[in-house]
């Protein structure tokens, strides 16, 4: 199952990919015969309205979702090739997922949240700390590691939310609506990181947005309308607006 080790490789291929949902009167093809290919390091936005097909796309470069049918390869791996185990160790070893509503754990530190992906993958407590602190460094809250979220902004959970998706080192960045719920300064905070943990780290980053200027970040934009790819095309947006953050 481990993917092949090689940039010639696209790192997300999708082959001819539908989704339904439903059947007769009542399917729904949320996905109908998508082509898609991501390169490493790119910064990709899937715009589109509602029940567009962009969500559904997300969910399946994140294997959270299983197409109907065509064929998902990651880094030339078919992932319908993959048991239910091995697709949930890659996620494991090579996704990070960031959402809207954060989805930090109330009770617990910026740290513990962070940690939380160094658990599963069975890292020794201390080796953990250390990644979680240097991660929320890197997104600039290293002196809020001992905070819970409710001592924490919104556009500070969604720091730490991005932390927990970067400790493993991530090779895909998937982000569901990360501004969602912040105002329009954090908004451009958290866009900010993106563009330069993408630059920095090299991370490939695939933001699902309905906000045009959002997707403006970007390096490229894919639009989605009812479940076909209606453009898809290069900004150079994320290298302006990079540029201005370093």
């Amino acid at each position: 199952m481990k993917p092949v080790e090689t940039t010639a490789t696209p790192l997300v291929e999708l082959r001819h990919v539908s989704k339904v949902y439903g059947a007769g009167e009542s399917e729904v093809r949320a996905l109908d015969g998508t082509e898609l290919v991501i390169e490493h390091g790119e910064f990709v936005a899937i715009v589109g309205a509602s029940g567009s097909g962009k969500s559904t796309c997300l969910n399946v470069l994140g294997c959270l979702d299983a197409p109907t049918s065509g064929n998902y390869l990651f880094q030339g791996v078919d992932v319908h090739s993959l048991t239910r185990d091995q697709r949930a160790l890659l996620r494991r070893h090579y996704f990070g997922f960031v959402f809207q509503g954060f989805n930090l754990l109330a009770r617990t530190s910026a740290i513990e949240n962070v940690e939380l992906p160094l658990v599963y993958r069975h890292v020794g407590l201390s080796e953990r700390r250390l990644l979680a602190l240097q991660a929320l460094e890197e997104v600039g809250l290293g002196a809020r590691a001992h905070h819970t979220p409710a001592e924490l902004s919104g556009g500070q959970q969604q720091r730490v939310a991005i932390a927990r998706a970067i400790v493993t080192n991530p090779l895909l960045l998937l982000a569901d609506e990360p501004t969602g719920n912040l105002d329009s300064a954090r908004k451009r905070d958290t866009m900010q990181l993106l563009i330069d943990l993408n630059r920095r780290r090299g991370i490939t980053i695939v933001v699902v947005t309905h906000e045009a200027d959002i997707a403006d970040y970007a390096r490229r934009i894919v639009r989605f309308h009812d479940g076909v790819i209606e453009s898809d095309t290069l900004t150079g947006q994320g290298e302006q607006t990079g540029e201005g953050a370093a």
